[in-house]
């Protein structure tokens, strides 16, 4: 069995704080400069540019690439063949603390939140998802997630009989309604099926994929696409300014479900789509 020290997984959390707060993934990137070819509206094209001027610079000279570091969602895929020596909960919420404090990110986490609305000052708590899967490894994904476009977010328990035009006709009208505010182009998470927190579970991890990689099932992913077309044939355009460049991409994930349910909830990431993964 592999043993794996709490003192470490803090270092790593630490770590992937800032990479991820200051480093653009390679894929998004790479979907952005595509899009900037592509890209109708000349407004488009120059919002384009400087989000990638903005990353560059993010990366050079070591500094957020948002003023909104976000809320530290993480991800724990645990090995059933690992130990971990310590408070696994502590060690990430000790590695959120530091890395926000280290990289001097802004730290944005409320609590009472209803009322005296006080901020944590640290960032902390993080969101921790953990799922036990086989092997010896510890997989730790940070993903920063910014409020402008988590607030964006909404699930929908949709009739059986709506099906995939229902689900389409709803993936439109949110975005076309979150318009300039989830800070596009976006890239739209989509949990359909299981309950309703699970598909909102979905929602959000969708969104660790690789940008444009499509679902392997061939039927989930002709849906990504037709959603992606009709997004981007909204309008809405890079930061709401218009164009034909809404989204990046569409990323779903899909389970079984009740007979009786449809469940389809959709999260809206923004230009700023950043996450950084590691495997102990």
């Amino acid at each position: 069995m592999k043993e794996i020290k709490a003192s470490a997984i803090t270092q790593v959390v630490a770590e992937l704080c800032q990479e991820a707060n200051f480093n653009l993934g390679e894929d998004v990137l790479a979907a952005l400069k595509k899009a900037l070819k592509t890209e109708k509206s000349p407004l488009g094209r120059e919002t384009l540019s400087q989000i990638i001027e903005n990353a560059g610079i993010a990366k050079e000279e070591k500094v957020p690439l948002c003023q909104d570091c976000g809320t530290a969602v993480v991800f724990l895929e645990i090995g059933q063949d690992v130990h971990i020596k310590g408070d696994l909960n502590k060690a990430v919420e000790e590695g959120v603390r530091r890395g926000y404090e280290q990289g001097y990110l802004r730290k944005g986490i409320v609590s009472q939140p209803f009322s005296k609305r006080i901020n944590t000052q640290d960032n902390t708590p993080a969101i921790i998802h953990t799922e036990i899967v086989p092997g010896d490894r510890l997989k730790i994904a940070l993903l920063p997630k910014g409020g402008g476009a988590e607030n964006k977010s909404q699930l929908a328990m949709l009739l059986p009989n709506e099906g995939k035009q229902g689900i389409i006709e709803l993936v439109a009208k949110v975005v076309e309604e979150a318009g300039g505010g989830a800070c596009p182009p976006v890239i739209i998470g989509l949990g359909i099926g299981g309950t309703a927190e699970q598909a909102m579970l979905m929602a959000k991890k969708a969104l660790l994929r690789k940008v444009g990689q499509p679902n392997p099932d061939p039927e989930i992913a002709q849906l990504e696409q037709e959603l992606l077309n009709r997004v981007n044939a909204l309008g809405v355009g890079p930061m709401g300014f218009g164009g034909s460049t809404t989204a990046l991409a569409v990323h779903a994930l899909v389970m079984p479900t009740h007979i009786t349910s449809l469940p389809v909830a959709i999260n809206i990431q923004c230009h700023s789509a950043r996450h950084k993964e590691v495997a102990l």
